[in-house]
Parts: structure tokens; sequence; C-alpha cells
């Protein structure tokens, strides 16, 4: 799912990070509103940015099952959830339970999604034109249940169940939605299955600082599961962080993503967004095909304080033979600065510019590393 961005920089107040989830995921905890010895209740702000959006706010809060403590990694079984408006008139509702079942080896981690969401449609390609943009709202209901088996200390496999339903309530009339034959421009329901399979060595999720990650994921979406069309996706994620000194490190991401049958553009990759291709609005050029390469540099010059700069390249296509042309790439640049927290956990608030090609860019603020 969509990756939330969550920093709190209109009232000084008190943080402190329990993050299980990889990437944007990451929560702020304000105040305990309950607390035992056996769970504790915590209230959460949010507020973020991202171009898709504009400005977001809203609130949430997570529980904690102290005492169904994982003995790996140390982290607690718990349950997210979160509320939020934003200014482009998008509402988002989200329940993310993660529970780790006996002393860890398995692990449930499931995502409920209500979204009405207003976005921006360009067409199918990678050399859409910027003339072609377009709004559609919609109405997403999405489920997502994975269990996960851990083989210590650092593997672990699994499978999913995916669900989706994308209702679109509106379109532009006369435009690419409306006049040509778009698969999914009324109603689209993704169900099926996958699997996936993690290696990861990864000092902390939310800022690493060494170690790998890499995840190979298929999913199939099925009409035997209800589905409107059949499909197959799947997806490479290999990262990997490399110390230069003590103060700096070089971090490096190959992301890519393939899609085989009918796919609906709701699934179809997307180029952009705050992760993985800072510069470009998420869901700029889609298709069935996608890479993504970027390497950041990170040099941490105070304690507290981290600048980077980072570099990425990347498209989508119909197919991978029409991938590496140099008309077709689009790269983009930019820059950053973190502050930590707290000094003794390692959360960082992030702020972020990339500047694509064509005049896309982008500004991101919002808590811990992009990858």
């Amino acid at each position: 799912m969509k990756k939330i961005f969550l920093y709190n920089c209109l009232f000084l107040i008190t943080f402190s990070s329990f993050s299980q989830r990889k990437d944007e995921n990451n929560v702020i905890k304000t105040d305990t509103i309950s607390s035992t010895k056996d769970y504790q209740l915590i209230a959460i702000p949010i507020a973020f940015f991202t171009p898709e959006t504009g400005f977001g706010f809203g609130g949430g809060g997570q529980l904690f099952f102290l005492k169904k403590e994982n003995t790996f990694k140390n982290r607690l079984s718990n349950i997210l959830f979160s509320g939020i408006y934003t200014l482009n008139k998008q509402l988002i509702f989200e329940v993310t339970p993660q529970i780790y079942l006996g002393e860890g080896n398995y692990f449930i981690d499931a995502h409920y999604l209500l979204e009405i969401y207003p976005n921006s449609f360009w067409g199918i390609g990678n050399n859409t034109p910027d003339s072609n943009e377009e709004t559609y709202n919609q109405t997403t209901h999405a489920l997502n249940i994975s269990f996960m088996k851990r083989l210590p200390p650092d593997l672990s496999f699994g499978f999913q169940f995916i669900f989706k339903n994308h209702e679109i309530k509106e379109i532009e009339d006369g435009g690419i939605l409306d006049t040509q034959n778009i698969i999914g421009n009324k109603r689209t329901v993704v169900a099926g299955l996958g699997a996936l399979f993690n290696y990861d060595t990864r000092d902390n999720i939310g800022s690493p600082n060494k170690g790998f990650y890499y995840q190979a994921k298929a999913q199939f979406s099925s009409e035997i599961f209800g589905a409107t069309q059949g499909f197959n996706k799947f997806i490479l994620d290999l990262r990997e962080y490399l110390p230069i000194g003590k103060n700096s490190l070089l971090a490096f991401q190959l992301y890519s993503e393939s899609n085989f049958g009918d796919i609906p553009f709701q699934a179809l990759a997307s180029y952009g967004g705050g992760s993985r291709a800072r510069g470009y609005f998420f869901g700029r050029f889609i298709d069935k095909q996608m890479y993504v390469t970027q390497t950041e540099y990170r040099w941490r010059f105070k304690p507290r304080w981290t600048m980077a700069a980072f570099a990425l390249a990347g498209e989508v296509a119909e197919e991978p033979a029409d991938f590496f042309s140099i008309n077709n790439i689009k790269p983009s640049l930019g820059a950053g600065v973190r502050y930590k927290i707290f000094k003794d956990k390692d959360t960082w608030l992030r702020l972020d510019i990339g500047s694509g090609i064509d005049g896309n860019n982008g500004f991101y603020f919002g808590i811990n590393e992009a990858f």
C-alpha cells in the first residue's frame, strides 16, 4: 500500500518511536492514553506533505501488547490505526495489526484501508505528455494479510491474501478514462494470493547504518477469488547500506516490478513518489514493467543531524525489451536533511527536495529514510 509520511512540526511535544513496519510507516508516540502490564495505548497526531496529497492531517493511535514480546529484534505485537484528511479532499482510514505468535517464529502482518481519493491520471506509458492530465475520484477498500515464518536470524518467508475493491465515482467527460478502453475505468477488484521471501540484516529499519535488505514477492490475482481480471505481479526489492568511515554511508536500491495479464490501471507499476522516485508525482508514469535504481550519500555531520544527496533513474514500459533507451530514462537528483528526534532512539525527521526532467519536482517531509 501507499506508504504514509508522519511528522509534527507545528507543536513542540515529546516524541518516542515504536515502529515495526519498514519504510515510511513509522509512528510517533505523543501521549499514553492507557497502560497496564499487559498493554499500552498511545495517541498519535499526524501531519504530512507530498505532491500527491498536499498537506494532510489527522490522528490515530497504537496499541502495544507488552507481554507478547518477539525474541527476534525485540519487537512488540501492536495494532496501529489512523484517520487522515488532506487539503486535496482525500480521506484515508487505516488499521494495521502486526501480531507475533509464540516467541516470534511466526508473524501476522495485516492492513485494512478505506480511501476516498481524488487523483490524477495521464494515461499509460513512459512518455505521456503533461497535457493529458485529468482528475478522477475513486473509493477503495483494501485488505492485505500476510503470514510469515521466521528462519533465525535473518530469513523469513510467507504467504499473502490480497483484496482490493476500486470504485470509480467520477471521471472527466471526454477524458482518457472516458473515451479509451482503459481497464479499471469503472470498477476493479483485485483478489488473490501471494508469496514473499525476505533476507534482512539491517541494524535498524527506519534509518539503517549497515546491512542488507532483499525481498522477492509474487502476487496472483484470479477470478476464482472474485477478481475482475486475472494477472500476475512480481516484485524485487534489493537494498544495501555500506558505511564509509565513521560518519557517512552509501545506500543503494534496485527495485523492479513486472506485471503480466490483463492489468487494471490501478494495479500497474507506478513511477514516482516519496520512496522510490522522488521528484516525480506518484503514478505520473504507469505501465506493466518498471525499474528504479537509486543511490544516496548520507553524512552525519553532528550526532543528531545528517545531510543527504541522492541520484536515481528508472522508467516504465510495456515490455522489458523497451527499457534503457536514453530518451526514455527518467532521472532525478535531490538533497535533504535529517534530524534525530531522540538521542537514544533511531527516529529521524526527513526533508527532501527532488528534481526530475521536464519540470517534474517534489518536496517531501516525513519520518525516516526513503529506503
